[in-house]
Protein backbone atom coordinates (compact mmCIF):
# COMPACT_ATOMS: atom_id res chain seq x y z
CA UNK A 1 0.00 0.00 0.00
CA UNK A 2 1.26 3.43 -0.79
CA UNK A 3 0.99 5.85 1.98
CA UNK A 4 1.06 9.61 2.45
CA UNK A 5 1.96 9.80 6.07
CA UNK A 6 2.39 13.48 7.50
CA UNK A 7 4.66 14.58 10.45
CA UNK A 8 3.49 17.79 12.19
CA UNK A 9 6.05 17.58 14.49
CA UNK A 10 6.08 21.68 14.40
CA UNK A 11 1.97 21.97 13.23
CA UNK A 12 0.41 22.81 10.22
CA UNK A 13 -0.56 25.35 8.26
CA UNK A 14 -2.22 25.70 5.23
CA UNK A 15 0.96 27.22 2.97
CA UNK A 16 3.15 24.46 5.04
CA UNK A 17 0.76 21.47 3.57
CA UNK A 18 0.72 22.97 0.16
CA UNK A 19 4.02 23.75 0.08
CA UNK A 20 5.49 19.99 1.67
CA UNK A 21 3.15 18.30 -0.93
CA UNK A 22 4.54 20.25 -3.84
CA UNK A 23 8.19 19.31 -2.02
CA UNK A 24 7.29 15.36 -2.15
CA UNK A 25 6.38 15.58 -6.01
CA UNK A 26 2.74 17.04 -6.45
CA UNK A 27 1.80 18.22 -9.49
CA UNK A 28 3.13 21.54 -9.85
CA UNK A 29 1.39 22.72 -12.92
CA UNK A 30 -1.78 21.68 -11.52
CA UNK A 31 -1.18 22.92 -8.11
CA UNK A 32 -0.78 26.56 -9.71
CA UNK A 33 -3.43 26.81 -11.63
CA UNK A 34 -5.40 25.91 -9.42
CA UNK A 35 -4.50 28.29 -6.64
CA UNK A 36 -3.99 30.85 -9.55
CA UNK A 37 -7.52 30.43 -10.59
CA UNK A 38 -8.93 31.63 -6.95
CA UNK A 39 -6.73 33.94 -5.94
CA UNK A 40 -3.63 34.51 -7.82
CA UNK A 41 -0.56 33.00 -8.98
CA UNK A 42 2.00 31.76 -5.80
CA UNK A 43 5.05 32.75 -5.09
CA UNK A 44 6.91 29.26 -4.39
CA UNK A 45 10.84 29.35 -3.30
CA UNK A 46 13.39 27.07 -1.75
CA UNK A 47 14.34 28.57 1.41
CA UNK A 48 16.55 27.08 4.59
CA UNK A 49 14.81 26.38 8.17
CA UNK A 50 17.55 25.87 10.48
CA UNK A 51 19.35 23.76 8.06
CA UNK A 52 16.30 22.16 6.20
CA UNK A 53 15.82 22.85 2.37
CA UNK A 54 12.51 23.02 2.42
CA UNK A 55 9.17 25.14 -0.54
CA UNK A 56 8.15 28.27 1.11
CA UNK A 57 4.67 29.10 -0.58
CA UNK A 58 2.66 32.49 -0.81
CA UNK A 59 -0.48 33.40 -2.34
CA UNK A 60 -0.01 36.95 -3.10
CA UNK A 61 -3.64 37.34 -1.70
CA UNK A 62 -5.46 40.45 -0.22
CA UNK A 63 -6.32 41.02 3.06
CA UNK A 64 -9.98 40.28 2.17
CA UNK A 65 -12.61 38.65 4.29
CA UNK A 66 -15.17 36.51 2.83
CA UNK A 67 -18.32 35.06 4.58
CA UNK A 68 -18.68 30.99 4.18
CA UNK A 69 -20.87 31.44 1.33
CA UNK A 70 -18.93 33.45 -0.43
CA UNK A 71 -15.54 30.99 0.14
CA UNK A 72 -17.40 28.07 -1.37
CA UNK A 73 -19.06 29.83 -4.14
CA UNK A 74 -15.00 30.73 -5.00
CA UNK A 75 -13.76 27.07 -4.27
CA UNK A 76 -16.65 25.89 -6.99
CA UNK A 77 -15.19 28.35 -9.27
CA UNK A 78 -11.43 26.69 -9.16
CA UNK A 79 -9.24 25.64 -12.22
CA UNK A 80 -9.56 21.95 -10.61
CA UNK A 81 -10.88 18.58 -10.55
CA UNK A 82 -14.45 18.02 -9.21
CA UNK A 83 -13.44 15.66 -6.69
CA UNK A 84 -10.60 18.46 -5.57
CA UNK A 85 -13.46 21.06 -5.57
CA UNK A 86 -15.38 18.47 -3.58
CA UNK A 87 -12.57 17.90 -1.23
CA UNK A 88 -11.56 21.77 -0.22
CA UNK A 89 -15.15 22.33 0.26
CA UNK A 90 -15.36 19.64 2.73
CA UNK A 91 -12.22 21.29 4.20
CA UNK A 92 -14.24 24.46 4.64
CA UNK A 93 -17.12 22.31 5.75
CA UNK A 94 -15.01 21.40 8.68
CA UNK A 95 -13.71 24.44 9.31
CA UNK A 96 -17.53 26.11 9.45
CA UNK A 97 -19.05 23.56 11.84
CA UNK A 98 -15.85 24.37 13.95
CA UNK A 99 -17.08 28.18 14.04
CA UNK A 100 -20.85 27.09 14.84
CA UNK A 101 -19.88 25.04 17.47
CA UNK A 102 -17.69 27.73 18.95
CA UNK A 103 -19.63 31.05 18.78
CA UNK A 104 -23.16 29.65 18.18
CA UNK A 105 -25.49 30.36 14.93
CA UNK A 106 -24.51 32.35 12.80
CA UNK A 107 -21.27 30.67 12.16
CA UNK A 108 -18.54 33.70 12.14
CA UNK A 109 -15.66 32.92 9.46
CA UNK A 110 -12.33 35.38 9.88
CA UNK A 111 -9.26 34.42 9.35
CA UNK A 112 -10.04 31.10 7.38
CA UNK A 113 -12.67 33.46 5.41
CA UNK A 114 -9.87 34.95 4.07
CA UNK A 115 -8.36 34.75 0.24
CA UNK A 116 -4.81 32.90 1.33
CA UNK A 117 -6.45 29.99 2.92
CA UNK A 118 -9.24 29.68 0.24
CA UNK A 119 -6.07 29.31 -2.07
CA UNK A 120 -4.05 27.45 0.29
CA UNK A 121 -6.97 24.76 0.60
CA UNK A 122 -7.37 24.53 -3.47
CA UNK A 123 -3.81 24.33 -3.51
CA UNK A 124 -3.34 21.95 -1.16
CA UNK A 125 -6.33 19.26 -2.06
CA UNK A 126 -5.29 19.57 -5.44
CA UNK A 127 -1.71 18.69 -4.44
CA UNK A 128 -3.09 15.60 -2.54
CA UNK A 129 -5.28 14.35 -5.48
CA UNK A 130 -2.37 14.68 -8.24
CA UNK A 131 -0.26 12.11 -5.57
CA UNK A 132 -3.16 9.98 -5.10
CA UNK A 133 -2.33 7.92 -2.45
CA UNK A 134 -3.79 4.74 -1.39
CA UNK A 135 -3.80 5.85 1.84
CA UNK A 136 -2.82 8.96 4.36
CA UNK A 137 -1.69 8.67 8.14
CA UNK A 138 -1.14 11.97 10.19
CA UNK A 139 1.43 11.18 13.23
CA UNK A 140 0.51 13.21 16.36
CA UNK A 141 -0.24 17.22 15.66
CA UNK A 142 1.84 19.51 17.91
CA UNK A 143 0.01 22.72 19.05
CA UNK A 144 2.41 24.96 20.47
CA UNK A 145 1.11 27.17 23.33
CA UNK A 146 1.17 30.63 24.57
CA UNK A 147 -1.54 32.78 22.99
CA UNK A 148 -2.51 34.81 20.07
CA UNK A 149 -4.55 37.55 18.83
CA UNK A 150 -8.00 37.59 16.76
CA UNK A 151 -10.42 38.84 15.54
CA UNK A 152 -12.51 37.90 18.66
CA UNK A 153 -9.24 39.30 21.38
CA UNK A 154 -6.77 37.44 22.86
CA UNK A 155 -6.90 33.10 22.90
CA UNK A 156 -4.84 30.42 24.57
CA UNK A 157 -3.22 27.97 21.96
CA UNK A 158 -4.64 26.05 20.35
CA UNK A 159 -7.52 28.60 18.92
CA UNK A 160 -10.70 26.96 19.84
CA UNK A 161 -11.63 26.08 16.31
CA UNK A 162 -8.09 24.26 15.59
CA UNK A 163 -8.94 22.45 19.03
CA UNK A 164 -12.57 21.91 17.58
CA UNK A 165 -11.38 20.20 14.11
CA UNK A 166 -9.14 17.91 15.72
CA UNK A 167 -11.50 16.79 18.20
CA UNK A 168 -14.09 15.58 15.52
CA UNK A 169 -11.10 14.10 13.19
CA UNK A 170 -9.91 11.94 16.01
CA UNK A 171 -6.23 13.26 15.31
CA UNK A 172 -3.46 12.54 17.93
CA UNK A 173 -2.09 16.00 19.09
CA UNK A 174 0.70 17.07 21.68
CA UNK A 175 0.72 20.50 23.33
CA UNK A 176 3.80 22.51 23.49
CA UNK A 177 4.85 25.49 25.51
CA UNK A 178 4.23 29.04 25.47
CA UNK A 179 7.58 29.88 23.62
CA UNK A 180 6.10 27.96 21.03
CA UNK A 181 3.28 30.36 19.95
CA UNK A 182 0.70 28.79 17.57
CA UNK A 183 2.17 26.00 15.31
CA UNK A 184 -1.49 24.49 13.97
CA UNK A 185 -3.82 26.69 12.28
CA UNK A 186 -7.58 26.18 11.57
CA UNK A 187 -6.76 25.53 8.22
CA UNK A 188 -4.15 23.15 8.66
CA UNK A 189 -5.97 21.28 11.01
CA UNK A 190 -8.95 20.93 8.91
CA UNK A 191 -6.89 19.66 6.21
CA UNK A 192 -4.63 17.36 7.93
CA UNK A 193 -7.97 15.98 9.20
CA UNK A 194 -9.49 15.83 5.44
CA UNK A 195 -6.56 14.26 3.70
CA UNK A 196 -6.39 11.89 6.60
CA UNK A 197 -7.62 7.73 6.10
CA UNK A 198 -5.90 5.44 8.16
CA UNK A 199 -5.52 5.44 12.13
CA UNK A 200 -2.07 6.09 13.89
CA UNK A 201 -0.43 3.36 14.58
CA UNK A 202 2.75 3.76 16.89
CA UNK A 203 4.45 0.46 15.73
CA UNK A 204 3.24 0.38 11.85
CA UNK A 205 6.26 -0.28 9.82
CA UNK A 206 6.62 0.87 5.93
CA UNK A 207 9.90 2.02 3.56
CA UNK A 208 10.24 5.45 2.82
CA UNK A 209 9.94 6.31 -0.83
CA UNK A 210 10.66 10.28 -1.07
CA UNK A 211 10.25 12.75 1.37
CA UNK A 212 9.40 16.75 1.22
CA UNK A 213 8.88 19.78 3.40
CA UNK A 214 7.05 22.37 3.93
CA UNK A 215 8.39 25.76 5.01
CA UNK A 216 6.64 27.93 7.50
CA UNK A 217 6.61 31.47 8.01
CA UNK A 218 8.84 31.89 10.91
CA UNK A 219 12.40 30.95 11.15
CA UNK A 220 13.63 30.21 14.46
CA UNK A 221 17.49 29.20 15.11
CA UNK A 222 16.55 26.16 17.36
CA UNK A 223 14.02 24.20 15.80
CA UNK A 224 13.15 23.56 11.77
CA UNK A 225 9.99 24.84 11.22
CA UNK A 226 8.92 22.61 8.80
CA UNK A 227 6.22 20.29 8.07
CA UNK A 228 7.03 17.08 7.09
CA UNK A 229 5.42 14.76 4.17
CA UNK A 230 6.56 11.11 3.17
CA UNK A 231 5.57 8.61 0.40
CA UNK A 232 5.57 5.66 1.93
CA UNK A 233 5.43 1.86 1.16
CA UNK A 234 3.83 -0.34 3.74
CA UNK A 235 5.70 -3.26 4.47
CA UNK A 236 2.77 -4.94 6.27
CA UNK A 237 -1.01 -5.04 5.34
CA UNK A 238 -3.14 -2.06 6.58
CA UNK A 239 -6.29 -3.93 6.60
CA UNK A 240 -7.33 -6.53 9.26
CA UNK A 241 -9.85 -8.85 10.43
CA UNK A 242 -10.97 -6.69 13.22
CA UNK A 243 -13.65 -3.58 12.90
CA UNK A 244 -15.24 -1.81 15.74
CA UNK A 245 -18.83 -1.46 15.71
CA UNK A 246 -20.63 1.75 17.12
CA UNK A 247 -24.73 1.45 18.47
CA UNK A 248 -26.75 4.37 19.51
CA UNK A 249 -30.36 4.53 19.33
CA UNK A 250 -32.35 7.79 18.04
CA UNK A 251 -36.15 8.86 18.07
CA UNK A 252 -35.64 12.61 17.61
CA UNK A 253 -34.10 12.96 14.40
CA UNK A 254 -35.51 13.34 10.80
CA UNK A 255 -34.82 10.78 7.83
CA UNK A 256 -32.68 14.02 6.36
CA UNK A 257 -30.30 14.14 9.07
CA UNK A 258 -29.97 10.54 9.50
CA UNK A 259 -28.61 10.75 5.91
CA UNK A 260 -26.70 13.60 6.24
CA UNK A 261 -25.15 11.89 9.30
CA UNK A 262 -24.45 8.37 7.29
CA UNK A 263 -22.21 10.77 4.34
CA UNK A 264 -20.50 12.09 7.42
CA UNK A 265 -19.29 8.86 8.80
CA UNK A 266 -18.58 7.55 5.40
CA UNK A 267 -16.42 10.69 4.49
CA UNK A 268 -14.92 10.17 7.99
CA UNK A 269 -13.55 6.39 7.13
CA UNK A 270 -16.29 4.17 8.13
CA UNK A 271 -16.57 1.03 6.32
CA UNK A 272 -20.90 0.90 6.29
CA UNK A 273 -23.62 2.52 8.29
CA UNK A 274 -27.43 1.28 8.54
CA UNK A 275 -30.12 2.27 10.10
CA UNK A 276 -32.89 -0.46 11.36
CA UNK A 277 -36.67 0.72 12.67
CA UNK A 278 -37.28 0.17 16.51
CA UNK A 279 -39.16 0.64 19.34
CA UNK A 280 -37.50 2.65 22.30
CA UNK A 281 -38.82 2.93 25.72
CA UNK A 282 -42.70 4.48 26.27
CA UNK A 283 -43.36 2.48 23.22
CA UNK A 284 -41.44 5.39 20.69
CA UNK A 285 -40.63 4.75 17.62
CA UNK A 286 -36.54 5.44 16.65
CA UNK A 287 -34.09 4.03 14.55
CA UNK A 288 -30.62 2.13 15.70
CA UNK A 289 -27.99 3.21 13.98
CA UNK A 290 -24.78 1.08 13.41
CA UNK A 291 -21.52 1.93 12.70
CA UNK A 292 -18.73 -0.01 11.09
CA UNK A 293 -15.37 1.44 11.46
CA UNK A 294 -11.77 -0.27 11.21
CA UNK A 295 -10.28 -0.60 14.40
CA UNK A 296 -9.05 2.18 15.95
CA UNK A 297 -11.64 4.54 14.37
CA UNK A 298 -13.87 4.34 17.22
CA UNK A 299 -13.93 7.57 19.26
CA UNK A 300 -13.63 9.77 15.63
CA UNK A 301 -16.73 8.77 14.46
CA UNK A 302 -18.39 8.52 17.73
CA UNK A 303 -17.57 12.38 17.45
CA UNK A 304 -19.22 12.71 14.45
CA UNK A 305 -22.78 10.75 15.52
CA UNK A 306 -22.70 12.56 18.89
CA UNK A 307 -22.47 15.78 17.17
CA UNK A 308 -24.79 15.17 14.27
CA UNK A 309 -27.12 13.31 15.71
CA UNK A 310 -27.20 14.71 19.38
CA UNK A 311 -27.08 11.32 20.93
CA UNK A 312 -25.83 11.28 24.32
CA UNK A 313 -24.90 7.78 24.21
CA UNK A 314 -23.06 5.97 22.03
CA UNK A 315 -22.21 1.99 22.20
CA UNK A 316 -18.55 0.79 21.44
CA UNK A 317 -18.06 -2.73 20.72
CA UNK A 318 -14.58 -3.24 19.97
CA UNK A 319 -12.23 -5.87 17.86
CA UNK A 320 -15.14 -7.75 16.25
CA UNK A 321 -13.83 -10.52 14.37
CA UNK A 322 -15.12 -10.24 10.38
CA UNK A 323 -14.97 -12.50 7.10
CA UNK A 324 -13.15 -9.92 4.56
CA UNK A 325 -12.54 -11.58 1.26
CA UNK A 326 -9.78 -10.19 -1.16
CA UNK A 327 -10.49 -7.42 -3.22
CA UNK A 328 -9.46 -6.00 -6.67
CA UNK A 329 -10.53 -3.19 -9.09
CA UNK A 330 -10.94 -3.43 -12.71
CA UNK A 331 -11.48 -1.34 -15.45
CA UNK A 332 -13.74 -2.62 -17.48
CA UNK A 333 -14.46 -1.11 -21.49
CA UNK A 334 -18.28 -0.95 -22.19
CA UNK A 335 -19.74 0.47 -25.62
CA UNK A 336 -22.97 2.44 -24.51
CA UNK A 337 -24.77 4.48 -27.47
CA UNK A 338 -22.12 3.52 -29.79
CA UNK A 339 -19.03 5.10 -27.46
CA UNK A 340 -16.79 2.75 -25.08
CA UNK A 341 -16.51 4.01 -21.94
CA UNK A 342 -14.40 2.50 -18.80
CA UNK A 343 -16.08 1.35 -15.73
CA UNK A 344 -14.14 0.09 -12.26
CA UNK A 345 -15.95 -3.31 -11.17
CA UNK A 346 -14.85 -4.39 -7.61
CA UNK A 347 -14.08 -7.84 -7.52
CA UNK A 348 -14.45 -10.22 -4.63
CA UNK A 349 -12.01 -13.27 -4.41
CA UNK A 350 -11.90 -16.25 -2.27
CA UNK A 351 -8.65 -18.43 -2.49
CA UNK A 352 -7.73 -16.45 -5.96
CA UNK A 353 -10.76 -16.75 -7.91
CA UNK A 354 -13.48 -14.48 -8.41
CA UNK A 355 -16.75 -15.12 -6.54
CA UNK A 356 -18.24 -11.78 -7.16
CA UNK A 357 -18.27 -8.62 -9.41
CA UNK A 358 -19.92 -5.73 -8.90
CA UNK A 359 -19.57 -2.09 -10.67
CA UNK A 360 -18.48 0.96 -8.84
CA UNK A 361 -21.84 3.17 -8.68
CA UNK A 362 -19.90 6.45 -9.24
CA UNK A 363 -19.39 5.46 -12.84
CA UNK A 364 -22.37 4.28 -13.62
CA UNK A 365 -24.38 7.35 -12.01
CA UNK A 366 -21.81 9.45 -14.25
CA UNK A 367 -22.59 7.66 -17.62
CA UNK A 368 -26.93 7.50 -16.36
CA UNK A 369 -26.93 10.78 -16.27
CA UNK A 370 -24.39 11.27 -19.18
CA UNK A 371 -26.81 8.91 -21.21
CA UNK A 372 -30.41 8.95 -19.92
CA UNK A 373 -30.12 5.09 -19.32
CA UNK A 374 -31.30 3.90 -16.28
CA UNK A 375 -28.13 3.10 -13.52
CA UNK A 376 -29.29 -0.50 -12.86
CA UNK A 377 -29.00 -0.76 -16.80
CA UNK A 378 -25.40 0.38 -16.84
CA UNK A 379 -24.67 -1.39 -14.29
CA UNK A 380 -25.92 -4.79 -15.33
CA UNK A 381 -23.73 -3.88 -18.87
CA UNK A 382 -20.62 -3.42 -16.41
CA UNK A 383 -20.48 -6.56 -14.73
CA UNK A 384 -21.70 -8.97 -17.83
CA UNK A 385 -18.48 -7.92 -19.54
CA UNK A 386 -16.59 -8.24 -16.55
CA UNK A 387 -17.85 -11.41 -16.13
CA UNK A 388 -17.35 -12.49 -19.77
CA UNK A 389 -13.52 -11.46 -19.25
CA UNK A 390 -13.35 -13.35 -16.69
CA UNK A 391 -14.40 -16.29 -18.17
CA UNK A 392 -11.70 -15.54 -21.15
CA UNK A 393 -8.87 -15.06 -18.24
CA UNK A 394 -9.90 -18.89 -17.23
Amino acid sequence: MRLLVFDPFRGAAGDMVTAALLHLGADREAVVTAMASVVGEPEITLVDRSGIRALSLKTRARPVRRTFDEVINRVNGACAPEETIAMAIRVFERIERAEREIHGEPAHFHEVGADDAVADVVGACTAFGSLAPDGCVVLPVSLGGGSISCSHGTYPVPAPATLAILRESGLAVSFGTAADGELCTPTGAALLSEFSTLPYIRDLRYSVLTVGYGAGSRNPEDVPNVLRAMVAESTEPMETDTVDILETNVDDVSAEVIAYTFSRLMDEGAYDVSAFPCTMKKGRPGHLIRVVAPEGYGGRLASVMATELGTLGIRCIQAVHRFAAERSVREVPVTIQGRERMVHVKCGLLRGKIFSLKAEYDDTSAIARETGLPVRIIARMAESMAWELVRKSD
